[in-house]
């Protein structure tokens, strides 16, 4: 009986070996053609990639506005609005970015080293003046109403506001990566890990002036025996100023994973990919901070005899430098378009920083920047 059982395993492992053989001896016309087929995709591959792009991006962290007393005192006077001081400090709802990169991979290779920069600056001035109707101050002599060279005639409501801000930033990487694998289905697909270092710097400045008179009324001072009566204004006058001055600098190690997928056609004759990719990072660096702003308010009397109350001056601000820890993660998704040894991308892009800037006025407050919006590239391969 073991005889027998022994003559039929060997039967059945004789089959599974004349199966695997032929299986192998069939598949070794296509492997060989796919591996002649991914030397010669491999062979025209290009070593170096040139990119140069721009992003129109949004942005956040930009500090807490200056808030005179006054504004929050004369919510509903006509001369702080539509636009109060506190909206002439918003920053431009855009701004522009700049990047470039190259990239150079070795033939036979899935290494790849590669540097980046990014460099996004921004300005805006905003000069905001608001008055009201002038008002022509009379002297009523016996009810008739007679213009008098000694009073105030063009006094009115007026609130004028400048704004000055500042903002610019600077990101480098450099990288190591490899294809873990999907680079393998083909050149037009991969699958790029990469660690390195990434450098990162954020400053803005800010200067701000507002000068207003929101609250003026008027009081009648009468003279029965003379049949006069005075109608004097009286009101605040405030002067109001801030600079500031924010920035953050740090360095540390950085990881990204890049993926691109052929969608449509080929690269030699045109082909649309879909790419993707996603960026964590931990910055070691110092957070600074210069804050200043002042107050100052005259009152003046609703008196026949005018005279100007000066009220105390009000000051503050803070000062920061200190070593922080911080975290970056971003990502991006578009598309790109492929011929031969050239490629056009577009798609959507965002990076955020957290905690790194001192957006305080009077005491620090961390705040996370960050650049998000869409962004367009052209890419140039050399060699191969």
């Amino acid at each position: 009986m073991s005889e027998l059982l022994t003559k039929q395993n060997g039967g059945r492992n004789f089959q599974w070996q004349l199966l695997a053989t032929a299986s192998v001896l069939a598949l070794l016309p296509f492997l060989s053609g796919h591996s002649a087929k991914a030397a010669d995709e491999d062979a025209d591959r290009p070593t170096i990639w040139i990119e140069l792009g721009g992003q129109l991006e949004r942005s956040e962290g930009h500090g807490e506005p200056f808030v005179p007393g006054f504004v929050a005192a004369n919510q509903n006077s006509p001369v702080l609005k539509p636009a109060s001081p506190l909206q002439a400090q918003n920053p431009p709802p855009f701004s522009f970015a700049e990047d470039a990169k190259i990239s150079f991979q070795p033939e036979a290779s899935d290494w790849v080293l590669s540097a980046a920069a990014r460099i996004g600056r921004s300005t805006n001035f905003k000069h905001v003046d608001h008055q009201t109707n002038k008002i022509r101050y009379e002297k009523y002599v016996g009810g008739n109403p007679t213009h008098s060279p000694n009073n105030i005639e063009t006094v009115a409501d007026f609130a004028d506001t400048q704004s000055h801000r500042r903002e610019s930033y600077g990101i480098l990487d450099f990288s190591v990566g490899k294809d873990i694998g999907l680079g393998r289905l083909g050149s037009s697909t991969s699958s790029v890990l990469s660690f390195g270092v990434r450098f990162a710097q954020f400053s803005s400045a800010a200067t701000f002036d507002v000068r207003a008179r929101p609250d003026l009324k008027f009081k009648e001072i009468s003279f029965p025996a003379y049949h006069i009566t005075f109608r004097p204004p009286y009101f605040h006058t405030y002067h109001a100023t801030g600079q500031s001055s924010r920035g953050f600098r740090g360095i540390g190690p950085t990881l990204s994973w890049d993926g691109s997928a052929s969608i449509l056609g080929d690269p030699q004759d045109g082909e649309v990919t879909i790419d993707w990719g996603a960026n964590g990072a931990v910055l070691f660096g110092k957070q600074k901070a210069h804050v200043r702003h002042h107050e100052s308010a005259h009152y003046l009397a609703p008196q026949s005899n005018y005279y100007s109350t000066a009220y105390p001056a009000g000051s503050g601000g803070h000062d920061t430098d200190r070593s922080i820890v911080v975290p970056n993660a971003g990502g991006f998704a578009g598309l790109t378009f492929r011929l031969q040894n050239f490629k056009v991308s577009a798609g959507y892009r965002a990076d955020l920083f957290f905690n790194a800037m001192d957006g305080g006025i009077d005491t620090r407050k961390s705040e996370s920047v960050g650049f998000y919006g869409p962004f367009a590239t052209v890419s140039v391969g050399l060699g191969g």
